[in-house]
């Protein structure tokens, strides 16, 4: 006996199981393919998460920073005040002069603060709106996986009903692909809570 022999080759299989292995094996093609469409896809929307969350981590220590800043230069003004108050009229001038400075620092660093703390806020917006994507490609990721799995069961049973039964994840897979590639609002936040 030749090691070729060893190998099924299906030439005497009957011809309904051919041509649902044809099926299954152009199906899982596709089905890869779609993936690796969405997984690219995917990967970006990742990378803009990261940084969105780099930025948002950023935004809000320099909020903290200028938050700092207002309140030395607050209480350096209090201090001022009450330095000039036991001081001469001839010094105190000198004091309104540092007081004022303080001030302006002090109304710089709140302007400041706010815009920082604007930004956090977009930041985490921004993730938001990525994080959406991403659970509809996890979701994607997930029902595609487990139709592929079906159909390689598929193959080695030979039932079409477990072909048409995979066609249940599959279809929901696509759906969720295409939601997250084309933008639609798609997203079943009960399944998505779940797998969270």
């Amino acid at each position: 006996m030749e090691p070729l022999d060893l190998v099924d080759t299906q030439s005497d299989a009957p011809a309904s199981g051919k041509k649902l292995n044809a099926t299954v094996a152009i199906t899982v093609a596709l089905l890869a393919t779609f993936m690796g469409i969405c997984k690219v896809k995917d990967d970006n929307i990742n990378q803009g998460m990261q940084q969105a969350q780099a930025n948002r981590v950023d935004h809000w220590a320099f909020y903290q920073a200028r938050n700092v800043r207002e309140e030395v230069a607050k209480s350096t003004v209090v201090q001022l005040r009450l330095a000039a108050a036991g001081k001469p009229a001839a010094e105190q001038a000198a004091y309104g002069v540092a007081i004022q400075q303080y001030e302006k620092i002090a109304q710089d660093q709140a302007a400041k603060k706010a815009d920082a703390k604007a930004q956090a806020e977009q930041d985490q917006q921004t993730y938001d709106a990525a994080n959406f994507k991403d659970d509809q490609f996890d979701l994607s990721d997930a029902l595609l996986a487990i139709a592929i799995s079906l159909l390689a069961i598929t193959a080695l049973t030979q039932l079409w009903a477990l072909y048409f039964t995979a066609l249940v994840p599959t279809a929901f897979g696509v759906l969720m692909g295409l939601s997250g590639l084309a933008g639609w609002g798609l997203h079943p936040q009960a399944l998505i809570a779940l797998l969270s």
